[in-house]
């Protein structure tokens, strides 16, 4: 499992890397244009990945602040919300080498942001699914840029592997 999350962290950084540089192509109008995802724009929802993110890495480590609303915006700028989205892959990725087999087997309990009262569960579960929401809202992202009428994103997590990410085949 181990090397699976450690696979996981990496794709996760590759793809962030896809939609930012397509973000890149936008302009800031389109950029933070409603375009009726769960958080609005593609400025909403690349704020809440990075919000979402600070706010389990937190859960898992005891370190950085948290994010008091999941809609919160960090960044207004695509440059600022970049520079921060490549620090935080960073903070995922050398916090998931550091794991060991016996972490991931240990329970997590914290609260939500949405409902009060404690959450415990095993940590592995929470890891899968910090990734498992990236995937929901990278999708998102994918949507907004091709209703734009944008180049389709290839985010498939075999096309990571059999590119940048072979090293995890």
């Amino acid at each position: 499992m181990l090397r699976y999350f450690r696979m996981l962290a990496d794709y996760n950084r590759w793809a962030n890397v896809q939609v930012y540089n397509a973000a890149a192509d936008l302009s800031d109008a389109e950029f933070h244009e409603d375009r009726c995802a769960f958080f609005g724009s593609l400025h909403g929802t690349l704020n809440h990945l990075l919000v979402a993110d600070r706010l389990w890495m937190q859960r898992f480590s005891g370190t950085g602040e948290i994010p008091k609303a999941l809609g919160l915006v960090l960044h207004d700028d695509l440059e600022g919300l970049r520079a921060a989205r490549e620090a935080e892959d960073r903070r995922i990725m050398d916090w998931v080498d550091r794991l060991d087999a016996a972490a991931l087997a240990t329970d997590i309990t914290y609260t939500s942001v949405l409902r009060p009262g404690a959450i415990t569960h095993p940590l592995h579960l929470a890891v899968g699914h910090m990734f498992n929401h990236h995937t929901h809202h990278r999708g998102q992202c994918h949507m907004i840029l091709t209703s734009m009428g944008k180049p389709s994103l290839v985010l498939d997590l075999l096309h990571f592997q059999r590119t940048e990410g072979q090293q995890w085949i």
